[in-house]
């Protein structure tokens, strides 16, 4: 006679695109999964994932792992237009990505699924701190060791520099592409703090995300053109942050950075895979930006 088990149907498992009704089963799961975040932060997730523009032929929210109905496997995924040069580049910032330990043997079908146009860069800015050989393994590469943490308003003072707040209300501006002023506005509905540092008739896009870091009020650069920027107007950026009770400035680094006054921590990598690697300075319509604070 054949053992009990022996007679059951084996299991179907299937990955598949995320719908807006798989909502509550997946924000149920990522709580499982991600025991250091609620419900509000996944839901919101979500909804800011329903809104962002999903270039065409791209999920919206990511792909699920699913047995019998239920889903057991999780990736949000973030895609995105970048133009860049004039050329528009697609970008996909890997997100929360959790499987239930009795379905760890079907990861991979789940990984395969979320790498499997070649044309995209996916980068991923949180990996957990046993990730990494797996990431690798897929191919990925780490283009950031660690973040510098700054006092930018110390930095010497730049002459004539005004900051300035983009709000979600606020007009155009000839100073800035409208690809970057779309930037701006967005993040700033995203409730990210986006200014234009002005100088010599020129304007230069900023976004910060408010956060703590270590229990102290911290400001972490989501997006410049260059670091190099952030250096110049370290000083009005920095004191501008400071009057809204943010006196430090959290950057993406690979080691201490010329002209600013800070100290830099490692390790605290963030990998990439695709055509095009990151440049440091731009998270922009990444987790950290669109999603916020880990409640």
């Amino acid at each position: 006679m054949l053992p009990l088990m022996a007679l059951r149907p084996p299991q179907r498992i299937r990955c598949r695109e995320i719908l807006e009704s798989d909502t509550d089963g997946i924000i149920a799961l990522l709580e499982r999964g991600f025991p250091g975040r609620n419900s509000q932060y996944f839901r919101r997730a979500i909804e800011r994932l329903s809104q962002h523009p999903t270039p065409s032929g791209f999920p919206k929210y990511g792909y699920l792992l699913e047995s019998a109905g239920t889903p057991v496997g999780v990736t949000l995924r973030i895609h995105s237009s970048i133009p860049v040069d004039g050329d528009v580049r697609i970008r996909c910032n890997l997100s929360s990505w959790y499987v239930e330990p009795a379905f760890r043997s079907h990861a991979a079908m789940l990984a395969a699924y979320a790498l499997r146009p070649e044309r995209v860069t996916y980068f991923n800015i949180s990996p957990a701190p046993h990730t990494p050989p797996i990431l690798e393994a897929q191919g990925f590469t780490r283009y950031c060791s660690g973040r510098f943490v700054a006092i930018p308003a110390l930095s010497a003072r730049s002459y004539g520099a005004r900051v300035q707040t983009v709000e979600s209300d606020t007009g155009a501006r000839e100073d800035l592409s409208p690809s970057e002023f779309q930037l701006l506005l967005a993040h700033a509905r995203y409730g990210c703090v986006s200014v234009v540092c002005s100088s010599a008739n020129r304007g230069h896009p900023f976004i910060f995300r408010l956060r703590r870091f270590r229990f102290v009020p911290i400001a972490y650069l989501v997006y410049c053109r260059a670091l190099e920027d952030f250096v110049r107007f370290a000083g009005p950026l920095g004191r501008f942050l400071a009057r809204r009770g943010c006196p430090l400035v959290m950057l993406d680094a690979n080691g201490p950075i010329r002209g600013l006054i800070g100290r830099y921590l490692s390790p605290h990598p963030k990998y990439f895979k695709g055509p095009h690697p990151p440049r440091l300075g731009d998270l922009a319509y990444s987790e950290l930006a669109m999603f916020g604070h880990r409640e």
